[in-house]
């Protein structure tokens, strides 16, 4: 049957396209029997030329992309459209799938009549399975993300019953022990339930959100929230005989959102108390200068230090730890890095052993 196809073109050039296009190129009668077949089609489908020319496509084509071929075909021939594309699936030799972008042209004689179809193929198996590897991970992500804010939920609710009742007992205690104010340690005892209760309600806002909504953040005193967070690790502090300097110019605003610029603070100033050194009184101190449309605000400890040169590429990665502190989770840094890179600022650092540590965290100004 190649005579009714090579009639009109040299035949020599017809075989050299075939056998050396890259992407797959057919000549398929009107019923579907393939009567030419470039070499790559029968590397794609694992035919050999003689098998795939006693076969139709209709008999390797997946039975669901049939039907929709065959309109398409009907249209070509009918005189409705000039050519079409559609992605289908073949079954190999061996019996497994290949995905083929498939365009199809009508080649008519001089009557106009319908002669042959003209097909080219494309392998794109490997793209269809990256977009269905995709659509997986969005629904896992979708439903971990569902599972977190469920989680959430029950921890807020629960820490906001335990604050409660923490309260009520101190309330107690209060009426129980003669000038139970008096005392030197009672004061900040009271200030640290009242900033339990406002980091409550904080997380309880934020795990109401299902997203991250950029609404939500707003000109904030940057320096309100550095005492804030000074006040919270004070006990601490005291604990560890560690002293904490504050020079954050008491001016500054800074785009954020409250609960995060909380945690932040929290987070290096109790990872500076946690990595003290033992050999020196612990020495923290809370600096911040205007850079352009940012403020930088400087944490720097005179603590144990982090071999940035071994880990200095995965400092902030998830369940890194770089101390064999017994409470060392590898969660601070990577969850403290996201809060900021999400409010648009960044974070650096510089590192010595046995020094201490600076970090610079860039926030956007208000």
């Amino acid at each position: 049957m190649k005579e009714i196809i090579t009639d009109s073109i040299d035949s020599n050039l017809l075989f050299t396209i075939l056998n050396h296009s890259y992407h797959g190129i057919a000549i398929v009668g009107l019923d579907g029997k393939w009567i030419l077949v470039s070499k790559s089609i029968c590397d794609m489908l694992g035919y050999t030329e003689s098998e795939l020319l006693e076969m139709t496509f209709q008999e390797i084509t997946v039975k669901e992309d049939l039907a929709t071929d065959l309109v398409e075909l009907n249209k070509l021939m009918n005189n409705e459209i000039k050519n079409y594309e559609l992605q289908k699936r073949y079954f190999k030799k061996n019996g497994s799938i290949v995905w083929a972008q498939l365009s199809v042209t009508l080649v008519r004689d001089e009557f106009n009549k319908p002669k042959y179809f003209i097909s080219q193929l494309q392998d794109i198996t490997d793209k269809i399975n990256a977009i269905e590897a995709r659509k997986v991970l969005v629904e896992i992500i979708k439903e971990r993300n569902r599972r977190l804010v469920n989680f959430s939920n029950i921890v807020t609710h629960n820490l906001r019953t335990h604050s409660g009742n923490l309260k009520t007992l101190l309330t107690f205690i209060e009426g129980d022990i003669v000038n139970f104010k008096s005392y030197e340690n009672v004061p900040m005892l009271y200030e640290a339930f009242d900033n339990l209760e406002k980091t409550v309600s904080d997380l309880n806002e934020i795990a109401n959100e299902t997203h991250y909504d950029k609404s939500k953040l707003k000109p904030i005193k940057l320096n309100n929230f550095v005492k804030s967070a000074i006040q919270n690790v004070s006990a601490l502090a005291k604990y560890h005989s560690c002293f904490i300097e504050n020079n954050v110019d008491d001016s500054l605003y800074v785009i954020g959102i409250e609960a995060y610029l909380d945690s932040i603070f929290l987070n290096f100033l109790t990872n500076s108390i946690k990595y003290k050194s033992e050999d020196r009184k612990c020495d923290i101190k809370l600096s911040s200068k205007v850079e352009g449309d940012f403020v930088l605000i400087t944490l720097a400890d005179n603590g144990l230090g982090i071999d940035l040169e071994q880990y200095g590429d995965r400092l902030f990665s998830l369940y890194q730890t770089f101390h064999t502190h017994i409470e060392s989770k590898g969660l601070g840094l990577f969850i403290t890095k996201n809060q900021i890179e999400s409010l648009g600022g960044k974070v650096a650092v510089t590192s010595v052993l046995n020094e201490g540590t600076s970090f610079v965290v860039y926030l956007k100004k208000a």
